[in-house]
């Protein structure tokens, strides 16, 4: 099938009339094509865009609102197919999709529908002066949103709906890896009424697509998720140019585990922490440090329950873990488990590729946990970014919390534990913007999110999201 580019509230070729071939990665072939976009298409959605900009933002609130949360409406509906097409893009199984991925864009549109509904701008009475400050919230104009592969649509919309909650109109580019849900979720907005031109959705490779979209003059901000150098690249083209950046990035998560914490709930907890969506998940806790005491018993029970976990198609019931997204991305976690090996890391479980009676050219791979030496191998400082994990002991907090911030990364950070004041020390010394105590992937919209270091810049949910999307203006009146 040919997926299209949307712009300005239809579907269009590319003007270049270039495709790139879409892979099913569950069974290794070509299932599609896609718009290798030019400077020209993304010229054509900034047009519509900047031609819908005046009516949309002056929109009502209530207006806008009633809009996303129509769109989060009908992609419940089609929860089914929906969770079908992502599956079939990103190779994860249709049951994760079903759960996770498809109803949490749905809820992102719920959301910020109904949270632009509530937001403030501050008013500042300056006593004895007879004279009072007000803050505007004003939309930017047309900005740039660019997710990746892993969560399609979660966080394709996580970025575009609060953009067009706050009133500004958006150029977005999905994954070229994983573009179905985005094409699809364009006939959503059309049939939620939309209007046309608000959002325009544009397909293509990174080097250019999203290359003329982070450099065009006139696109105000750009809200990116991705790898860390692209991040970099997109910093040092924007920057210059003096536009708003949110930049989601990479992550070296620690899950850093006590003796005194809840063992069961932890063991089930950071076997889906390590491999849910095959480990494809910025948040993934990817390097495992437990208490000395108990890390035999651990690494016994933990390599156990991993080993039991059923790697197959995506759409079968049972499977845990499906296809990895592509093949290069398969070959690249391969060649992390070689590079553990050479560093005299032990292979507890998984470490070989999957062959699936009936889809023999997938691209599956065992879950693998690895035992290392130490955290200054390779394996436990670089993002692998698949289902891969390392377990190692420690001994004592202050030796841990020097492991878990050593890395250039600061995404996010899991901790179990039942002692309130190593929580408070070790949540306020932790180097990472979210950080989970007794959980993993809890998540209320309300809060921020976001990395440090190189995880990233700015913060993206509730209103913090909104705060990027807008621009203060403080207006003073003397009276």
């Amino acid at each position: 099938m040919h997926i299209q580019n949307y712009i300005n509230g239809n579907f269009h070729d590319p003007i270049s009339n270039d495709w790139l071939d879409n892979f099913n990665p569950a069974i290794g072939e070509v299932y599609g094509q896609i718009p290798n976009s030019s400077k020209e298409d993304v010229e054509n959605a900034y047009i519509a865009a900047k031609s819908a900009f005046p009516s949309w933002s002056q929109t009502t609130l209530e207006e806008r609102s009633r809009i996303l949360i129509k769109i989060s409406e009908l992609l419940e509906a089609n929860l089914q197919r929906f969770s079908e097409a992502e599956s079939k893009d990103n190779g994860k199984p249709v049951s994760l999709a079903k759960a996770v991925d498809i109803p949490r864009a749905a809820s992102n549109f719920r959301f910020f529908g109904n949270a632009i509904t509530q937001f403030y701008s501050e008013s500042h009475e300056s006593v004895g002066q007879d004279a009072i400050n007000y803050t505007l919230r004003q939309p930017l104009g047309v900005v740039g949103c660019i997710s990746p592969w892993n969560l399609p649509l979660y966080l394709f919309t996580w970025k575009i709906a609060p953009a067009l909650a706050a009133g500004n109109c958006v150029v977005a580019k999905p994954s070229e890896v994983t573009p179905m849900t985005a094409f699809l979720l364009g006939d959503i907005c059309s049939q939620a009424g939309l209007p046309k031109g608000v959002l325009n959705i544009v397909h293509g490779l990174g080097a250019t697509t999203g290359q003329a979209i982070i450099e065009h003059p006139d696109i105000k901000a750009i809200s990116f998720t991705g790898g860390t150098a692209t991040g970099a690249h997109i910093a040092k083209v924007a920057a210059p140019m003096f536009k708003k950046l949110s930049l989601e990035l990479g992550g070296k998560n620690p899950n850093i585990i006590f003796a005194d914490c809840d063992y069961e709930d932890m063991l089930e907890t950071t076997v889906r922490s390590s491999f849910a969506n095959q480990g494809q998940i910025c948040l993934c806790g990817s390097r495992i440090f437990v208490e000395a005491s108990i890390y035999d018993t651990f690494k016994k029970d933990f390599v156990e329950k991993v080993k039991n976990l059923k790697v197959g198609h995506p759409s079968e019931a049972t499977t845990n873990i499906g296809a990895l997204v592509s093949k290069p991305h398969l070959e690249k976690v391969m060649d992390y488990i070689h590079i553990a090996k050479e560093e005299n890391g032990k292979i507890l479980c998984g470490g070989n590729k999957v062959i699936v009676e009936g889809f023999e050219n997938g691209y599956y791979l065992e879950p693998t946990v690895i035992e290392v030496p130490n955290d200054d191998c390779r394996v436990n400082q670089e993002e692998i970014f698949g289902p891969v994990v390392t377990i190692m002991p420690f001994n004592r907090e202050d030796e841990v919390l020097q492991m878990a911030n050593k890395v250039k990364y600061g995404l996010s950070a899991t901790l179990w534990t039942n002692n309130l004041k190593r929580t408070m020390r070790m949540s306020h010394q932790l180097q990472a913007g979210i950080v989970w105590v007794n959980t993993w992937m809890m998540r209320d919209l309300r809060t921020p999110f976001g990395g440090v270091k190189a995880s990233g810049v700015g913060r993206e949910g509730g209103f913090e999201a909104l705060r990027f999307f807008t621009e203060a203006k403080n207006v003073c009146i003397k009276y």
